[in-house]
């Protein structure tokens, strides 16, 4: 989920790093569409080497849209994932490497995290169905019209987790659509393709991650290799800088606000449900030949230049007068460490660090005192400098009170005045120019009237919600429930006695209690996790040198079916077998009290329920195992298969160099790095390969693909030095826009290790006839037309 708010932020204070992706459609000839030549030079005037997808970050919109109607079954959605990867792989164009990468079992920590949204989900489904009925009754009941119900499966995306049959099949098809890829588009045939799927631990990030680190750390790496990761969660900024990489780009959907999104009840667009009158539908187009279709524009893609983004933190970071040489990949580790203080997906985050009030940039400040006056940096190699990291959190705790009463004057102004014109916030990576102000004095004194004007009545308990544009919460009505009270006060005299009391039930004055919430928020293995719903403050991080010394290197992540019994509600037990099912529902099971059909949510100080706190119990782990050493022989050998971990696979084409070595192949083999771009690793022959007499596919062109398990070389060590990216230069055409190549005339020259001038090879044959993109993962329609 990464960093709620760090991407706005980050994009605000840095906006060069941000590019809007210039992308070549596809065209028709002969009533047949034609697919980009994906040979030709990248459009953006960069020529990328590899590319990761972060493949939750595809499966979820492709499944369940929010903006547009949702596929009508499976099928469906495995064709919109493909189409999805096409389009990026058609943006990106990368010659190299192409790396797939699905969330698998997650560490215990992250399955927590996991474990509160799946409840969450699933108890706002079971609250809207009853919203929708209450108020489809008393519309109906005051002569309203509605369009009778559709009697439909709802789609569970809960199903979205590693050990259901959907990711298995999901892993079935993807195999299908590379080997079909490699076969037919020729921007495919020299690119080195792995699949990483639901049944290889750690979340997609992690693995991508791992990827990079280890081919980096081998002796055949390219320290020019361009990378590009697609991925939306904010945390893959940090992920990224964290490679030390200089080439990196990041290419994520543009966000747009505000998108029409139509009501569950009578399917217009407008309103919400609660607002829903139950009026006749209005016709759509003449002869309402619109009717059932939603207006949706195509998503745009953007690029984060995470290049850029260095060159800004080496200006913010840099201090002068150090008794020792300043070293900027050192202080990039350390900015990367404190900003997981403010968010993530392991911990819950410190209450007086909120990325919204300037958070990174107080910590930055508190950072550079603390390393002038204690002369090094918080981490080393991996590791960190506690009595360092303690000096920060203290600086940060005598601020606290002050923050948090800050907080509160803050909540209590009006809402600031949104002006129009060039003023008024737009779309990040927008080409579109926004309308000049006139007069820009009287712009501003609008601008000052405006605020006053809702400053005054919010003092006065009045609201207008027709003008307060900036209003998130709508004026309440009769109907609304009130606010709960916040019982906490974290802005008045007492707040850590009352914060204590009522989140842990302890007194503020019980030491070793605060000592050991601060010590269980530290540790990392597989089996770890927080076991808390609530963070300590700041100031609580005292004597901290010694906590965490004690590291559980042999852990063991859950089998895929374990983590689905410690995640899932028992409304999504349908996916799990029946006996494992039943621990969830019946009376007589011994961990009944892990699915509570009900649970309160702590707003813990937020205004809304999703930023709360769900409060459910926490898996114990030696109970769960227990109660599944009972069941596990009830497993079918396909269910069995399906709880097994898995490696990445790895998939070449014909024209490969390393095609004739892997046709060779015997187990244990290693990798060539000359034969495929550096990568090291051992190969195993997969289970089930897709080889030229084991072909599954009608077209003959299927053929041509190879697929093999890899398991990655580990142990590697990371180089001492980087080379520094260069200056940005301006294109020579037209007018100048921010360009992501070091040099727009370059197209695809690289350097290579010893300096020389290099160039991809264009030998891959222009395509020869028109294909469909609509790939069905047991079927392929193509047709041949040399006028294409």
């Amino acid at each position: 989920m990464g960093v709620p708010a760090f991407f706005r932020w980050l994009s605000r204070k840095y906006p060069s790093i941000i590019v809007h992706c210039l992308e070549e459609k596809g065209k028709e000839c002969n009533g047949v569409r034609v697919p980009v030549d994906t040979t030709k030079p990248n459009p953006n005037e960069v020529e990328f080497d590899n590319l990761y997808l972060d493949m939750n970050g595809i499966i979820h919109p492709c499944t369940h849209p929010e903006d547009k109607p949702a596929p009508k079954n499976e099928d469906e959605m495995m064709v919109a994932i493909f189409e999805y990867i096409d389009r990026l792989f058609n943006i990106v164009r990368p010659r190299r490497v192409l790396y797939m990468a699905i969330d698998g079992v997650a560490p215990r920590a992250k399955m927590n995290q996991q474990r509160s949204r799946r409840f969450r989900a699933s108890k706002e489904g079971v609250e809207l169905t009853d919203e929708k009925n209450r108020i489809r009754e008393e519309i109906i009941q005051r002569g309203g019209y509605l369009p009778p119900e559709e009697i439909k499966e709802r789609f569970d995306s809960n199903c979205i987790t590693p050990g259901t049959e959907f990711m298995d099949n999901l892993a079935k098809c993807l195999r299908y659509y590379v080997a079909d890829r490699l076969s037919n588009d020729p921007g495919w045939s020299n690119v080195t393709v792995f699949l990483s799927d639901a049944s290889v631990p750690g979340e997609g990030e992690h693995k991508i991650m791992d990827f990079i680190r280890r081919q980096r750390g081998q002796p055949n790496h390219d320290p020019n290799t361009h990378h590009c990761l697609c991925g939306a969660d904010a945390d893959l900024i940090m992920l990224g800088l964290a490679t030390h990489e200089p080439n990196f780009t990041i290419i994520r959907e543009e966000f747009k606000p505000n998108k029409p999104r139509p009501c569950a009840l009578c399917g217009q667009v407008g309103h919400e449900i609660k607002d829903c009158q139950g009026t006749a539908r209005e016709k759509q187009g003449e002869h309402d030949e619109f009717a059932g279709s939603m207006p949706v524009s195509e998503q745009e893609f953007i690029f984060i230049r995470l290049c850029v983004l260095r060159e800004y933190l080496a200006r913010e970071l840099t201090m002068a007068s150090l008794p020792f040489p300043f070293d900027f990949e050192r202080s990039i580790d350390d900015w990367v460490f404190m900003c997981f203080f403010v968010g993530n997906d392991f911990l819950p985050h410190l209450p007086s660090l909120e990325i919204r009030e300037g958070a990174i940039d107080r910590l930055v400040n508190i950072y550079k005192d603390v390393v002038h006056k204690t002369g090094g940096y918080l981490t080393e190699n991996g590791y960190v400098e506690l009595e360092r990291v303690e000096l920060i959190m203290q600086a940060v705790g005598v601020a606290e009170d002050n923050i948090f009463k800050k907080r509160k004057e803050d909540d209590q102004r009006g809402p600031a005045y949104m002006t129009t014109g060039q003023f008024a916030p737009h779309a990040l990576g927008r080409r579109d120019r926004p309308e000049a102000v006139q007069n820009a004095r009287h712009q501003a004194f609008d601008m000052r009237m405006q605020s006053r004007e809702q400053h005054n009545k919010s003092s006065a308990g009045t609201s207008d919600s027709a003008d307060n544009r900036g209003v998130k919460r709508k004026a309440e009505d009769s109907d609304s429930e009130p606010e709960p009270e916040d019982n906490v006060r974290l802005w008045e005299e007492g707040w850590k006695q009352r914060y204590y009391k009522t989140k842990f039930d302890v007194d503020v004055t019980d030491e070793d209690f605060r000592q050991k919430v601060v010590k269980s928020y530290g540790c990392a293995s597989w089996e770890w996790y927080f076991p808390f719903h609530y963070a300590p403050f700041a100031s609580d991080f005292k004597d901290i040198k010694e906590m965490f010394t004690d590291f559980d290197m042999g852990t063991k992540p859950f089998k895929p079916l374990e983590q689905l019994m410690g995640v899932f509600p028992a409304a999504s037990g349908n996916f799990l077998p029946e006996t494992w099912r039943n621990l969830m529902s019946s009376p007589d099971s011994s961990i009944i009290d892990f699915y509570p059909d009900d649970f309160a949510i702590d707003l813990n100080g937020k205004k809304y329920a999703w930023q709360g706190v769900a409060l459910l119990p926490f898996v114990d782990e030696r109970r769960l195992r227990a109660a599944l050493a009972d069941v596990y022989p009830d497993l079918t050998p396909e269910e069995e298969k399906r709880n097994s971990l898995g490696s990445d696979v790895l998939f070449i084409g014909r024209s490969h160099p390393l095609f004739d070595f892997i046709h060779e192949l015997y187990r244990g083999t290693e990798i060539p790095a000359e034969l495929c771009h550096g990568i090291q690793g051992t190969l195993n022959l997969d289970d089930d390969p897709i080889l030229p007499d084991k072909a599954k596919f009608k077209d003959p062109q299927y053929a041509d693909g190879f697929v093999f398990k890899a398991v990655l070389l580990s142990g590697a060590k990371l180089p001492e030095k980087v080379l520094k990216p260069e200056d940005f230069e301006r294109g020579n055409r037209g007018p100048w826009r921010p360009q992501l190549g070091f040099n727009p005339n370059r197209q695809q020259a690289h350097l290579d290790q010893s300096g020389f001038r290099k160039t991809y090879s264009q030998k891959a044959p222009r395509l020869k006839y028109c294909q469909s993109n609509d790939v069905h993962p047991n079927k392929h329609s193509s047709s041949k037309n040399p006028e294409c």
